[in-house]
């Protein structure tokens, strides 16, 4: 066997040898695999007492670079994705998701990472979930109102809006030149959406008769094509990523943005994938999340197109409160050695999976503990093409195009947000919490026994992450002079931004 020294000499010697490579000539495809509400010990290879079996992404970080220290720009999902495609913390604009039949969020103004790549001569699709807003007052009816009002509400009726119609504001006006999916899964209209407009009017207000395999059905009462069958709707979306890959050539190169609704609530594996895992409903969906992300990597080898594509694996947000009774249930941690969970300032809120490929450019089978988040995706790709990004987009975005080549994050700082009453500050090592606490969701007390935590009288909370990951030990009242530093760090990067 070979000693670790000679493995560390090896995979040094792999990453120089990528480093030395000039990609400024390349015009790679782009592919996003994006889950929802996925944790970061949901991932088998990031998580050795995992009960979810997840091959495929294994083998995928295999062949790739895994993060372990890469984040998302919030605890929820519209958000994320907002800042993601912009390259723009979220909480510049706004804090919390697009409800149902709310307008766009994105910025008409700024370029987005369609737009970018659509410049650059890319075919672009995004098929999945959307989650970003769509004009939905260009097609509703005069006077339409909701029905009923607060527990009593049951959203609009389907004769509400002229399906005929389309439906401005959508991926097609922010870069995308095809979109298909049901925007979100568990908000009105439940209907398949191509392009700019729905496929099948809803004729009827949706109707939930069976139990999901885990969980709440959390879907919003409102317009629904007749029979609307949630289970179907992973297997179509994946279908669909196969297909539109088939359907590219070697002459255009492409960018597939894949926000995935799984494993999300409603939680509904197919039949095929019940009792795949040993984590209950929720670990099948993983399971079948997992498949997709198969199939779609199958596809790239079957067109040829694995060589010159970079995939990039992520996650929105931490897992859902759903998590803590699989860790007593089954004793999975969806949140892995994390505290907290969605919509939590604690890592587990927002320090997600993450996992890039590109074959002979990016080192296989490597870890990278450096700080990343998919705010910097956008600078990282423009970086790799020598996009010139306009002016006045991506603001917060860091090119880490170095950290592919195994060099260190050029990003020492990052801030955390779920809504407008918490921030959270990261500096290195360090992380403040400026609010009374990092949770949002409520962490069962049976849980806090367990793993420790201790209730604390301080204003805010402090800690050294590369000693401390869990999150137990709050230095707020030991460290007062760094909790001063953070917060004028964080001050300053709300007001001005930070200096790339």
């Amino acid at each position: 066997m070979y000693s670790q020294s000679i493995v560390r000499f090896l995979v040094t010697v792999l990453l120089v040898m990528s480093a030395t490579r000039c990609w400024c000539d390349q015009r790679p495809n782009i592919v996003i695999l994006y889950a929802d509400d996925m944790g970061y010990g949901d991932l088998a290879c990031q998580n050795p007492d995992s009960k979810i079996p997840t091959p495929n992404l294994d083998r995928l970080a295999s062949q790739g670079m895994r993060f372990t220290n890469a984040h998302s720009s919030s605890g929820v999902c519209t958000p994320s994705r907002y800042a993601m495609l912009e390259g723009r913390y979220h909480w510049r604009k706004f804090h919390g998701i697009v409800n149902s039949f709310d307008p766009p969020i994105l910025d008409s103004e700024k370029t987005t990472l369609a737009e970018l790549l659509k410049k650059k001569g890319y075919a672009t699709a995004c098929i999945g979930k959307w989650h970003l807003g769509w004009d939905w007052e260009a097609i509703k009816r005069p006077g339409a109102k909701p029905q009923g009002q607060g527990d009593q509400a049951k959203g609009f009726a389907a004769d509400a809006f002229d399906w005929s119609k389309a439906i401005p504001g959508g991926p097609l006006d922010h870069g995308f030149d095809l979109y298909f999916g049901d925007d979100v899964p568990n908000f009105p209209p439940y209907a398949w959406i191509e392009n700019d407009r729905v496929i099948t009017p809803p004729t009827v207000s949706l109707a939930t008769p069976k139990k999901t395999a885990e969980g709440n059905w959390e879907a919003r009462p409102g317009p629904s094509v007749k029979d609307w069958d949630f289970w179907d709707v992973m297997p179509k979306l994946s279908d669909r990523y196969v297909d539109w890959i088939h359907q590219q050539s070697d002459d255009k190169p492409f960018f597939l943005y894949c926000p995935f609704t799984s494993p999300h609530a409603p939680i509904v594996p197919t039949s095929d994938f019940e009792g795949k895992s040993k984590a209950g409903g929720f670990g099948d969906f993983l399971f079948q999340t997992d498949d997709t992300v198969g199939r779609v990597l199958k596809a790239l080898d079957e067109k040829g197109f694995t060589k010159n594509t970079i995939v990039i694996f992520s996650s929105d947000n931490g897992p859902e409160t759903y998590a803590y009774e699989r860790v007593r249930k089954y004793e999975h941690r969806s949140m892995g050695p994390l505290r907290g969970l969605k919509r939590d300032l604690y890592e587990g809120g927002h320090r997600v999976p993450m996992i890039i490929r590109w074959p002979t450019m990016v080192a296989e089978g490597v870890t990278h503990d450096g700080l990343i988040s998919q705010i910097d995706l956008y600078a990282t790709i423009a970086g790799v093409l020598q996009a010139e990004i306009p002016e006045g987009s991506a603001e917060d975005s860091f090119d880490q195009s170095s950290m592919l080549k195994g060099q260190p994050s050029a990003r020492k700082a990052m801030v955390h947000n779920t809504n407008a009453n918490g921030y959270a500050i990261r500096n290195e090592d360090w992380v403040l919490i400026d609010h009374k606490t990092g949770y949002v969701s409520k962490s069962p007390d049976w849980y806090e026994k367990q793993q420790g935590y201790q209730a604390h009288s301080s204003p805010g909370e402090l800690y050294n992450l590369r000693d401390d990951l869990a999150q137990k030990n709050n230095r707020y009242e030991q460290e007062p002079e760094r909790v001063m530093q953070l917060k004028k760090l964080l001050e300053e990067i709300r007001a001005n931004g930070q200096a790339r």
